[in-house]
Formats: structure tokens, sequence, C-alpha cells
């Protein structure tokens, strides 16, 4: 496992680097397998793992606020070498036990499947008025509570040994922030997790019978009493809710209320990378794409300039172009209308002109998914 690291990453705040672990695989690899055995006996982990230097990183150019800034943790690569190897048991344990319609940190399934998978539902419904609700949580990996997951991971038939790890390794961390030459003191937190550890998008899709939402904002209220019960708090200024409804002359449904707040009713929402327009169309999806490949294209035609081989070219077309025109491709193009594919494939010839080879098609593409 020391061998697979990526020596261009950072190190945590105990300064190991992945650089030095692959280096000195053979010579650290009985020591720091000594230690994790020793922290699995104790139900442990070592004060120095447990330290996070955590980097605002802004989430736009203009920054008005706190709320601007995207904050990353950086923690000890040793530390995360540990994890990987406990998610591997915990994966064996829990992986059969889990929502079948989970899709994050599942093997074999991607964002694509979860766009397909909300998409399959609401066609299948078209005869009446379908409701997507896109939840949003508030810092939801500052609020885990450690005793409220060691409970739930019981439920799990997860060993205690191992819970006791974990809420060792959720407990007694010690954080600081590091802006530019700017360093914070130092504070013990109790809650919470380092960022990353977990995914927050949830989506709520109702499939109205008759004008019926009864079931559905009973559902809505139970994710609220949910929410509440664990400690989320749901953001009501970034939960948006789509209305799908191709039925002629139907009256205006009622707004749905959170927690005294209305949902915004929106017209198209960039759901997991996929712009999803209420009408189903992928119009507005395949503009966004095409103004990212166009914008690409500049540094292909500058790296042309400089009489890179076209097999360099073509590596470049394909790490940094091909990659965006590909996006979440098993989602649109099968249901894409002609004109939107033309209007890709433009971009696809357009690189070819460029490069002066062949490129493969968005159709073999497709079909290679």
């Amino acid at each position: 496992i020391f061998l697979k690291q990526k020596r261009r990453k950072a190190p945590g705040p105990d300064g190991v680097t992945p650089a030095c672990l692959k280096t000195c695989a053979d010579q650290l690899a009985f020591i720091f397998s000594q230690i994790f055995n020793r922290s699995l006996e104790l139900c442990e982990i070592p004060a120095c793992f447990k330290h996070s230097t955590i980097i605002p990183i802004p989430k736009k150019r203009k920054i008005t606020g706190l709320n601007d800034y995207r904050p990353v943790a950086l923690t000890s690569v040793v530390m995360k070498l540990f994890e990987r190897l406990v998610l591997a048991y915990l994966k064996n344990i829990t992986g059969p036990l889990l929502d079948p319609l989970q899709f994050a940190y599942r093997a074999n399934r991607s964002v694509d499947d979860a766009v397909n998978m909300g998409l399959h539902f609401i066609l299948q419904h078209l005869d009446n008025s379908g409701r997507l609700l896109f939840v949003d949580f508030s810092s939801a990996f500052d609020t885990i509570i450690p005793t409220l997951l060691q409970t739930k991971l019981t439920q799990l038939s997860v060993p205690s040994s191992i819970c006791q790890w974990i809420t060792s390794f959720l407990t007694d961390r010690h954080q600081l922030v590091k802006l530019g030459k700017f360093t914070s003191y130092s504070r013990t937190t109790g809650t919470g997790a380092p960022q990353g550890c977990f995914a927050d998008d949830t989506t709520v899709i109702g499939l109205i019978q008759d004008g019926d939402e009864s079931a559905y904002r009973q559902e809505i209220e139970q994710l609220a009493a949910w929410c509440s019960l664990n400690n989320l708090e749901l953001n009501t200024l970034k939960t948006v809710e789509m209305i799908v409804d191709f039925r002629r002359n139907t009256p205006a449904l009622p707004p749905l209320t959170i927690m005294n707040s209305t949902v915004p009713t929106l017209e198209s929402f960039r759901f997991l990378g996929t712009t999803i327009s209420q009408d189903l169309k992928w119009d507005t999806h395949i503009d966004s794409i095409i103004k990212k490949a166009q914008q690409r294209l500049y540094f292909l035609r500058q790296l042309r300039k400089f009489n890179l081989p076209q097999e360099l070219l073509t590596q470049f077309y394909s790490a940094v172009i091909e990659s965006v025109l590909c996006t979440s491709i098993t989602v649109w193009f099968g249901s894409a209308t002609k004109s939107d594919i033309r209007r890709l494939q433009k971009t696809v010839g357009t690189a070819e002109r460029i490069i002066g080879a062949p490129l493969p098609t968005l159709q073999e593409l497709y079909t290679s998914r």
C-alpha cells in the first residue's frame, strides 16, 4: 500500500510525505504495521495521527464572507492508509446492509448511476406530476456525533472494537487553520470528521398521483425529523425543488415548506455534474459542455503552435477536452436531439483539424462506455 502512494500529494501536519513512504516502503512497512496492529488492539488512535491543518480554498473569485471558502483538511498520510485498511474491512460487513439507492462510496457505482436512477423514476411517471427535491446540508462533516455513529455502526453488526477505534478517530482531534503565512491556534474538537470522509448529497423524488401530495410531504417531514435526531441541519438556502409535469392546464402546485422556509422551484438544476431541466431536454447541459470544451480548445491551439507531436496533442485532448465531452454521456446521449449531437461533434471536428489526426466520434465514445 506504501508503493501505491502518489509522490506529489501534500503531507499532513506530521510532515510525513507520500514520497517518503513510497521510497522507504521496505524499511517502514513493518514498523507502521506494528503501530497499526497495536492501535487496533487498544482501540485507540495515536494522538499524533489526529491532527488536521485546515486550508481555506476560495469557492469563487470574489470573497464576501467565510461561506465563500471551502475548508480542506490536510491530515496524516499514514493515518489515511490505516483508514483504507479499516474501510476495506467495513465494506465487507456493511455492504449488503446499505440502502440500494446509496451510490456514493459503493463499488461499481457512479454519479451517472444516481442521475439515471432519478430520471428513471420520473420517466415512468410522466402521466402525472413528479417533484424532485435536491437536499443540501449545512457543514455536514462538522456535525457528526461520535456516539450516534457508534450506535449506527453497532446496528450494522460492526464489531465493538472497530466501533471504539472509529470513535477514537473522531474524538479529541486537534486542528488549526492556515491561510498563507498566517496560522491560527490549535483547537480540540469532539464532533465532526475531517472533510472528505463522506458525501452529503441527497435527493427526494415525489411521484404525485391524482394531485395527492400527502405522501411526498410526509416523506419530507420525516427527513427533517431524522435530520434533527441525527444532529444534521438542512440548508434551506441551497435546498431546491424542480417539478416535472407535462400535463396541460394543470393547477399550480402549492410550494413546499421546510422548517418554515419556502423551498424555491427551479426550471433546471445541476445535479452531480449534470444539468437536468424540467422539460427533460439536454440543450442547457450541452450548452455548458460546449462552452467548457471550446475554452479548452484554446490551450490545444497554443500547444499546436509549439509544434508538439500529434501523439502528445491527442493525449492532451483525451485528458482535458474529451473528458468534458463525455461528462455523464451515458445519461444524456441516448435522448439528446440530433441537433445537440451535431453541435458537440463540431467541437470534436475542430480538435481534429488542430491535431491533424482522426479522433473518436461521440457515438464511439458513448458505445465504449
